[in-house]
């Protein structure tokens, strides 16, 4: 891929660079791995570390967080942001199937050209630089 030519989220009409530009792996990394450790910060607390509790916490904060608000904890923290790919808010049930796909983890190693994953295509969405 010639970076003059195509930039990953091109055919998706997104600029190279800056706000509204794909979110750098550095940063989804960085935003699930603050996630899943609050998850687990929770289950500890409140669930003796039960593995399906901090899995069922991360679902749930993604699920909710992202469907109002458009990120996580961790996504807000690494200045990154989900849209559909029309520009509109996510919404609950995209959310929802979005949030359990990343759960299932094989959706989110599979991605395309403008770094979408599995999970972000079967909802249309993608995530953004805030």
């Amino acid at each position: 891929m010639n970076a003059i030519q195509d930039w990953p989220g091109k055919r998706l009409g997104l600029p190279v660079k800056g706000s509204g530009s794909i979110a750098p792996m550095g940063r989804r990394l960085g935003a699930i791995a603050v996630d899943w450790a609050f998850a687990t910060l929770v289950s500890i607390a409140f669930f003796g570390y039960d593995p399906n509790a901090s899995l069922l916490i991360f679902l749930i904060e993604q699920w909710l967080l992202v469907s109002t608000l458009g990120y996580s904890l961790g996504h807000r923290l690494f200045g990154i942001v989900v849209r559909r790919v029309s520009g509109e808010w996510v919404g609950f049930w995209r959310g929802f199937i979005r949030s359990a796909l990343v759960c299932l983890v094989i959706p989110v190693a599979v991605w395309d050209a403008d770094q979408r994953g599995l999970h972000d295509k079967a909802v249309g969405t993608v995530l953004v630089r805030l």
